[in-house]
């Protein structure tokens, strides 16, 4: 529609395609709500009143808002392949989201982002990518590919493509690290976002004067407030396993929730189908205290402002008539979804879904060389250890350091301490690199778990009370080609096969949920007393966030960056 149209139309000298009629709008640019019709045309909302229109729809005082935008996420964290999450979140009210493909990127490379681009083209959720900044993560672990400002440079002007995501190697951009600055100058006139835990003071400032405009890995106000004074738009994260809503919230006021915006960044199938997805972090957000109207611009409009999405995060004139229909601001229960003035999703459902599974064809990711790796023992030589320590319903651990337990001259796990044995085995070119550590948290009494999906580069993580059981969750993780895996006594108790680079199904929602439940189930029946036992141990390898993690390469500290050993007086 040219702009003559969109005049004609507006006026109302031509039918409009559809009128929403007796609605009540949540006014993102107000900030109010006020009784409104609105009527669509060629995809775009035109007016608001009277008009005649081809379909008239009586909403009957129900409430229209603009459609939710994640501003950051990991699709691969939901172990489903793109068409299929986008069959179970636009029912919840999602029609866009920015996602980073960070994870499938450090496996596979620029393939891994042609995948996410070409699987999620032409779909009614609105797919658009940040390019990874940093794959490898770090140059602490080993991961399936590398990615140089000259691999970035042919997806520059790509339409969906619209920055430089998470700059998690803040050290080194800090540190002016000469190919990090070219990545940045290859998206300087676009969006770089950030993400620097704790980052504070004058390395803050350089920072952000480099160009950081975003960061999402916040913990305190006192934190957040300090990025918010220099300018960062705080993205309030509440996924799966990083929860920060409850304490970030109390940050937003009036003068600066303009520059705040809700994120899931990692969440899992079972939270999806249970809870939902924006949806469920406004009526969160909503129900300790925040304005309706400034909850929902927190999930619409500030993050299209922030990110430039023109036309998206708003029912006015010109806009995108992406939009959702509610039955009220309290459970913000979602009615219909419309799409580009086409409803999509009506009561929970998907309508007329052109959306099938794929059954994708990637080059296999998972390698081992078990010449290598043939056992987890640990010689003794030293009388106390640095332990990993979980935090829960967090990706930061604290460092703790104990008398090692110790039986015929080796380290052994000793349950009855909840310290057990933690291991990273390098999956991608077969090298035979692994590191063998200690961790408590898990509260396994007995067997191991194992997956594919640690993040960063997605080695193979195994956790265990037993060596044996141990080995054997990641024999059958590599078996599978990648997945989840709980053993116990030397049995295969549970399993999540993730074909797709080790970190997604190519099932539906339902056959992923039933065996993510069953692996669940199965490590509580172990002992494990976390909610989610396996988004905890993707975050176990995660060496850019504190205290201590560990790689392939061994024990991380993730404060001073660099490798410690196992024995803390060696």
């Amino acid at each position: 529609m040219n702009t003559a149209d969109r005049i004609a139309a507006a006026l109302g000298n031509e039918p409009a395609d559809l009128l929403l009629k007796n609605g009540k709008l949540v006014n993102v640019f107000s900030g109010e709500i006020h009784p409104a019709s609105v009527a669509i045309k060629d995809g775009l909302v035109v007016g608001f009143g009277d008009y005649t229109a081809k379909e008239t729809v009586d909403l009957d005082g129900k409430y229209i808002c603009p459609g939710f935008i994640d501003g950051h996420l990991h699709l691969e964290s939901s172990m489903l392949a793109i068409p299929e999450f986008a069959r179970n979140v636009l029912p919840w009210g999602t029609t866009t989201v920015v996602a980073d493909p960070h994870e499938i990127a450090n496996v596979l490379g620029v393939a891994g982002i042609r995948y996410i681009l070409d699987s999620s083209e032409g779909l009614p959720l609105r797919v658009f990518v940040m390019f990874p900044s940093c794959v490898p993560a770090t140059p602490f672990e080993t991961s399936g590919a590398e990615l140089l400002h000259s691999d970035m440079e042919p997806f520059r002007d790509h339409p969906r493509i619209l920055g430089l995501a998470e700059m998690m190697n803040f050290p080194g951009l800090i540190a002016a690290d000469p190919e990090i600055l070219k990545k940045i100058e290859v998206f300087r006139d676009k969006v770089l976002d950030g993400h620097a835990p704790g980052l504070s003071g004058k390395g803050l400032a350089a920072y952000v004067a480099a160009g950081i405009g975003s960061d999402h890995e916040c913990t305190t106000v006192e934190e957040a407030r300090e990025k918010l004074r220099m300018g960062i738009h705080i993205m309030i994260r509440e996924g799966s396993a990083a929860k920060n809503l409850d304490s970030l919230l109390p940050l937003v006021n009036n003068l600066n929730s303009r520059n705040c915006f809700f994120v899931t960044d990692d969440l899992d199938p079972e939270d999806i189908m249970e809870k939902g997805h924006l949806n469920n972090l406004v009526r969160t957000a909503v129900g300790k205290g925040l304005d309706p109207v400034r909850a929902i611009q927190m999930a619409s409009l500030n993050p299209a402002s922030y990110f430039r999405l023109k036309g998206l995060g708003a029912v006015a004139p010109g806009y995108t008539a992406d939009l959702l229909i509610l039955k009220d601001l309290t459970d913000f229960k979602v009615l219909q979804v419309y799409h580009s003035g086409k409803l999509v999703a009506q009561d929970g459902g998907i309508i007329e879904s052109p959306m099938a599974l794929e059954r994708v064809q990637l080059a296999p990711t998972v390698k081992v060389d078990w010449n290598s790796v043939q056992d987890f023992s640990i010689e003794a030589r030293g009388s106390s250890v640095n332990i990993i320590e979980v935090v829960p319903d967090q990706i930061v651990t604290r460092r703790v350091v104990e008398p090692a337990p110790i039986m015929n001259g080796k380290v052994v796990a000793d349950t009855s301490r909840d310290i057990l044995k933690v291991a990273v085995i390098e999956r991608h070119k077969g090298t035979g690199a692994f590191s063998v550590g200690l961790i408590r948290g898990f509260g396994l009494e007995c067997g191991a778990i194992s997956s594919t999906v640690a993040h960063d580069s997605h080695n193979i993580i195994v956790v265990g009370a037993s060596d044996e059981d141990m080995m054997l969750a990641a024999r059958e993780a590599v078996a599978m080609g990648g997945g989840m895996t709980t053993v116990k006594n030397g049995n295969i108790v549970a399993r999540l096969p993730l074909p797709i680079a080790g970190l997604m199904s190519d099932e539906d929602i339902d056959t992923v949920r039933s065996e993510l439940e069953s692996l669940v189930h199965s490590v509580k029946g172990l002992g494990c007393t976390l909610h989610n036992p396996f988004a905890t141990l993707s975050f176990m390898a995660l060496t850019p966030i504190p205290e201590i993690k560990i790689t392939d390469q061994g024990l991380f500290d993730s404060v001073n960056f660099r490798f410690i050993s196992l024995f803390a007086d060696s």
